[in-house]
């Protein structure tokens, strides 16, 4: 065996590398935990929403359709 640390003659190119490639490491894994919990969020969510009775899922649409449909201008103007 060796009396010197195995890393005291690493080229600091190297190093730097191998840092980078740590940083790199490091942020994917906290994108990956992310990800995952906004995935798991959704998924309770749905499984929620499967709990809930059929007839909560057919009420009729609380948005008027008629306030969607205006016409752009009233009667007897210049552009109807």
């Amino acid at each position: 065996m060796s009396d010197k640390p195995y890393y005291q003659d690493e080229n600091p190119t190297i190093r730097l590398r191998t840092w980078i490639f740590g940083q790199m490491m490091w942020g994917g894994l906290l994108a990956g935990i992310f990800l995952a919990a906004i995935g798991i969020f959704l998924a309770v969510i749905y499984g929620i929403g499967l709990l809930l009775p059929e007839e909560s899922r057919q009420t009729p649409d609380p948005m008027p359709r008629s306030s969607l449909e205006q016409p752009l201008a009233p009667a007897g103007h210049d552009l109807a």
